[in-house]
């Protein structure tokens, strides 16, 4: 949550991508709503300077639309959402913004007054400090890199779902899901040289054969057959792996 909000050409701003994941909704709607406005004949000037428009990358590589808001921006988009639990989210990215703000505030100065040799020294100055930012925005994404890096075979369903619902809602909603999750079962065919529909319905027949009540066995999938298969479970989590990193799931901005 440290990274609601961030600064982009001196503002202070969120995306589309983080409004969409915090408040559960579809990526879709989200820039439905803001496309809606800024087209809009009335007030679409004003609604501009409230948005930016960006892209990132799906699990495909291909460049998606998102977009860029200020406060002004959040506050239209996020008006409609209610419930106490969008509630406690708008206080968050409100206090996200003030805090970021004044944080941006605090390291302004006026330069101008200042004589030719401290100046050349503020030059030096924010080129360390930035630096540092850097850093430390590295080791940030470092931090929440370390969920995907360090899935394992331990509760490895629980964690690999998680992590392909967010690169869903990085695609555009909860909707997205059985598509990258059919993608990484055919990722994970490709690598592996299996075919995992063939061993699920082989998989069905035997546990059918073993006594299994057909309930259970209808409830039996993919994830099952690789379960099973150790090699298949290695392949299955690099997969997800790399379609969290190629998506960047593990960045709080985008």
């Amino acid at each position: 949550m440290n990274n609601l909000v961030i600064m982009k050409d001196q503002q202070a701003v969120t995306s589309s991508l983080q409004v969409a994941e915090n408040f559960e909704k579809s990526h879709k709607h989200v820039l439905e709503a803001i496309d809606n406005k800024i087209q809009s004949a009335e007030n679409s000037a004003d609604y501009k300077k409230m948005f930016c428009e960006g892209t990132y990358q799906d699990t495909r590589g291909r460049n998606q639309k998102m977009y860029y808001m200020n406060r002004d921006g959040f506050t239209f988009i996020a008006m409609g959402f209610t419930g106490a639990k969008a509630d406690t989210f708008k206080l968050k990215y409100i206090e996200a913004f003030n805090q970021l703000e004044e944080e941006h505030k605090q390291h302004q100065i006026d330069t101008e007054e200042l004589s030719p040799e401290l100046k050349m020294f503020n030059q030096i100055f924010k080129s360390v400090a930035n630096q540092e930012l850097e850093n430390k925005k590295l080791n940030h994404k470092v931090d929440n890199i370390a969920e995907i890096v360090s899935l394992n075979t331990t509760d490895w369903r629980k964690t690999s779902q998680s992590i392909i619902r967010k690169i869903a809602l990085a695609q555009g909603g909860y909707g997205a899901y059985k598509e990258v999750a059919s993608d990484a079962y055919a990722e994970t065919d490709r690598r592996a040289g299996a075919n995992l529909k063939i061993r699920l319905t082989n998989l069905k027949k035997n546990r059918l054969a073993n006594g299994m009540s057909r309930s259970k066995v209808d409830k039996t999938n993919r994830l099952d057959v690789i379960d099973g298969d150790k090699r298949l479970k290695e392949i299955y989590m690099s997969v997800v792996k790399d379609f969290a990193i190629k998506n960047k799931v593990w960045e709080n901005e985008y």
